[in-house]
């Protein structure tokens, strides 16, 4: 869930919100959301399922309810793996600024590099190779990721409280006060997402892990996240005045980087991020691709993305399609950095407001209706505010593109496999 938006858009979540903004936005995000855990905590145990809202949905609804549901989550996920495989080029050319350079060409204004690239293509190739071979060694590097982050943040973070001052935090909002907050919780679907992965791997879990773990679990991914994405933008409101650092590129870093007056930091900053990068990176390109091989599985793709591999146990076909995905796309470069954060979280929205939907169908008791419904509005909002255009924020003609482009391949792959199902 943590990747590197905490670094790499400092700027746009502040200039949408500013620090009191940012801080309200994320934690309503945040307590919005575990209406919606809840129901995937009743929905896992019920269906271990790594098409999870997959499953959920076709219990209720038509198939083409279902391919849609799992369709758009798969973006959600998927989208996330080319955005670090960009940002995994920005953050070392501020390392190395020689990065900068051998330039190959230009989309909307932004330069693409040629190392840019090559590290992008490394770090996909490596990834998809982990995930290949199986979830055991994805697993454990994932937790190490985690740990590893945790611990750096706890040192730049608390550097940062211990040198900057409360009057950095002037203005408190970009804007008028509910707009900056509806701004910021615009986009906090897309940096939360992950919360739910965990029933893409359902199948793949220890025999002891009960059902009632999995509930405990997305609840303490959405408490940790939205702690520690509230504690940067605090830390980096405290550290300098951030309206003068909106501009800069890594405003995290250079926020910190003046309150202490110290290099150093910045090297922290940058190991944490680096960390993050690659454990987010992984994280949703296990969800991704265990949702694709759903999808195959069930015949609503190619049966081949179904396959698992014979040794490895692994979804072969399915990791090897989303890492030449994810490849193709990083060749756009950061101009899909914004879009992809707005389209990404109009996609989990509206995948979560799905499996709501999903369970209030399948009769709960009276409790699980009133979540399930308060769920579903919470998701069909987050839908809203990025579709509809009166509301500010709404998708400008990129993002409308890129949502567009998707909804087509997915047409035309789903009805390719059923007309050479019918053949």
């Amino acid at each position: 869930m943590v990747g590197v938006g905490w670094l790499v858009v400092m700027d746009d979540w502040l200039t949408r919100g500013g620090p009191l903004g940012g801080i309200l936005g994320f934690a309503l995000g945040a307590l919005l959301l575990l209406p919606i855990a809840y129901v995937y905590g009743q929905l896992v145990p019920r269906m271990p399922d790594a098409s999870s809202e997959v499953a959920y949905t076709a219990a209720v609804f038509p198939q083409w309810v279902s391919f849609a549901t799992g369709w758009m989550m798969t973006l959600a996920y998927f989208i996330v793996c080319p955005w670090e495989a960009v940002a995994a080029g920005r953050i070392a050319a501020y390392i190395f600024p020689v990065l900068d350079s051998m330039e190959v060409y230009r989309i909307a204004g932004h330069p693409v590099y040629l190392p840019h690239l090559v590290l992008g293509l490394v770090l996909t190739v490596l990834l998809t190779t982990l995930n290949y071979r199986g979830i055991a060694l994805s697993a454990a590097f994932q937790n190490w990721t985690a740990f590893g982050v945790l611990a750096l943040f706890a040192v730049f973070a608390g550097s940062g409280f211990a040198r900057g001052s409360a009057r950095n935090f002037e203005p408190l909002f970009s804007h008028s006060g509910f707009l900056s907050v509806l701004l910021v919780m615009q986009i906090v679907p897309y940096y939360m997402t992950g919360f739910e992965a965990v029933s893409k791997s359902s199948e793949e879990s220890r025999a002891d892990f009960r059902g009632g773990d999995f509930f405990k679990a997305m609840v303490m991914a959405i408490v940790v996240a939205a702690g520690f994405y509230i504690v940067v933008i605090a830390a980096v409101g405290f550290a300098a005045p951030w309206e003068l650092l909106t501009k800069e590129r890594f405003m995290t870093a250079v926020a910190l980087e003046r309150a202490i007056g110290a290099h150093w930091i910045v090297r922290v900053i940058l190991a944490a991020a680096l960390l993050s990068l690659v454990k987010c990176f992984n994280g949703n390109f296990v969800a991704a691709s265990r949702l694709l091989f759903a999808l195959g599985r069930r015949g609503l793709l190619d049966a081949r993305l179904g396959r698992v591999h014979p040794v490895r146990q692994a979804p072969s076909a399915a990791v090897i399609w989303v890492g030449i995905a994810t490849a193709i796309c990083m060749l756009l470069g950061q101009a899909i950095l914004v879009p992809i954060s707005e389209v990404g979280a109009m996609a989990s929205a509206l995948g979560w407001a799905s499996a709501c939907a999903a369970f209030l169908f399948m009769r709960p008791g009276a409790m699980g209706r009133i979540v399930a419904v308060i769920g579903l509005l919470v998701g069909v909002l987050f839908t809203a505010m990025k579709v509809l255009p009166g509301i500010p924020g709404h998708f400008d003609r990129y993002e409308w593109l890129a949502l567009v482009v998707w909804c087509g391949l997915g047409v035309t792959l789903h009805l390719a496999e059923r007309n050479r199902a019918v053949v």
